[in-house]
């Protein structure tokens, strides 16, 4: 599939199973991350990428942060919070690292590390794969941070749930660029 195609009818797949990408496919999707821009080079990102047991093991992280928000054993984010890493086979969460620099600020390191998620949603669809960008209580809740393993100053960006497409012919909506874009100064 060529650049314009993927990315004009790119739609997130949240119905996703297995099997995971391949090697190669995650080699791809790895690649396409590391090619976002990223101004002094500074890489301000990291990735982990998980399947099977790290599944496991972030349900277990998603139920504890449940339980310590809710109080409630019983509460339905509790019981329901090991489930949600299973949604795919495989999950790859983005972690914006910022480095101090003089002339490149933390925002942009951020955004830098969200465009390497966006580019791996592309790649993922020009694969044939299905993606899906999730983040919620899960992506800034501190519990998880530090079970995850996260430093002071990383922040969560992304859970990128990776698979096989249950809804494959989901079509992206019409858009139409003028509703979005303007010329400034208008004439």
């Amino acid at each position: 599939m060529d650049a314009l195609t993927a990315l004009h009818n790119r739609v997130s797949m949240p119905r996703l199973a297995g099997p995971a990408p391949t090697r190669e496919q995650q080699e791809a999707l790895f690649q396409a991350a590391l090619r976002a821009p990223d101004h002094a080079r500074l890489r301000p990102w990291r990735f982990l990428v998980l399947e099977g047991q790290g599944l496991e093991r972030l349900g277990e992280l998603f139920a504890a942060a449940a339980l310590a928000r809710t109080g409630d054993p019983n509460a339905v984010d509790v019981l329901r919070a090991p489930s949600l890493p299973q949604r795919a086979p495989m999950i790859i969460i983005a972690i914006s690292s910022p480095v101090a620099h003089p002339k490149v600020p933390e925002i942009e390191q951020d955004m830098s590390c969200a465009v390497a998620v966006g580019n791996m949603l592309v790649a993922a669809h020009a694969l044939g794969l299905g993606a899906v960008w999730r983040t919620g209580e899960p992506a800034y809740d501190p519990l998880i941070r530090d079970g995850l393993g996260l430093q002071a100053h990383e922040k969560i960006v992304a859970y990128l749930y990776v698979g096989q497409s249950m809804t494959p012919d989901r079509v992206a909506p019409e858009l139409v660029s003028r509703d979005f874009f303007r010329r400034w100064p208008e004439s």
